[in-house]
């Protein structure tokens, strides 16, 4: 039996998440509304779209069609590389409002700090802007270096609400995670079951999983709660989606989180993004 009872998590700005959200990349049309608004109907409350999807509109219509009011969801988007320059970024933030149909996203990220192109600070100003407006209730980034941030908070004073990052088993980013801890800043697991490699092949998280009769998966998202992480979770198939969310109803031991966590490699990153050189368009 799945246990509904979600955990919160509260963001530096007030507002309260919950603790496990729902990964919309690649779902688009109407198979991608039918994915996403079941995974509403299932208790999903938090789903992660961005500009860069090209799927704010089908995220929206599933919206919509859920009989869920608009108020208890929380809508996530995110700033493309390409668009970081102030006013580029307001009409982008304008822009993904009218593809999804929304009056307001309730987490807006920058999607990458680019920093070669150095105009991070600049988009971010942007997104201070955008929450004054009213168009966004809070504001964050995604797989921002400590540098990158200490310069946002440095130049503008305003302190991103949530980092969302490459995190899995493989590369557990324990070092960043514990600066978002000191900084009051909360850590988002993308791609959290990692993307097309032996994760969720692993022996030893199958050991694991054995112990409490429960998938690899959720083995694994388990984890990233009790690392203090959001995982967001993709999933197309309603059962994988309810396995997904059914983690809140048993508890890694500390020696079992250690296993896991051991299993982190300098070279873990999926497909070698660097946030140092890595460039988003």
């Amino acid at each position: 039996m799945m246990d509904k009872t979600i955990l919160k998590v509260l963001l530096n700005d007030g507002i309260e998440v919950p603790g496990i959200g729902f990964g919309t990349y690649m779902l688009k049309g109407t198979e991608g509304v039918r994915a996403i608004k079941n995974a509403i109907d299932i208790g999903y409350r938090l789903l992660d779209t961005a500009f860069n999807y090209e799927n704010e509109g089908t995220v929206g219509e599933a919206v919509r069609q859920s009989l869920i009011p608009r108020e208890e969801l929380l809508i996530c988007s995110k700033l493309p590389g390409r668009h970081h320059a102030y006013q580029k970024a307001i009409e982008t933030i304008q822009e993904s409002l009218y593809r999804g149909g929304l009056e307001y996203y309730d987490l807006y990220l920058i999607h990458w700090p680019n920093p070669s192109v150095n105009l991070y600070v600049e988009a971010w100003q942007a997104l201070i802007e955008a929450k004054k407006q009213g168009l966004v209730r809070s504001i964050g980034v995604c797989n921002f270096l400590p540098e990158h941030i200490e310069r946002l908070i440095k130049e503008t004073g305003v302190k991103p609400s949530i980092n969302q990052i490459e995190l899995y088993p493989y590369f557990n980013q324990e070092e960043q995670r514990r600066w978002h801890v000191e900084h009051d800043i909360v850590t988002e697991s993308w791609s959290p079951l990692g993307r097309g490699n032996s994760i969720l092949e692993n022996k030893k998280i199958a050991e694991i999983a054995k112990m409490h009769q429960k998938s690899i998966s959720q083995v694994i998202l388990r984890w990233h709660v009790q690392c203090g992480a959001i995982p967001i979770p993709k999933a197309s198939s309603q059962k994988h989606q309810r396995d997904n969310l059914d983690i809140f109803n048993f508890q890694l031991t500390r020696e079992e989180m250690e296993v896991i966590s051991g299993l982190t490699s300098e070279t873990g990153r999926t497909k070698n993004q660097d946030p140092r050189t890595y460039e988003e368009f």
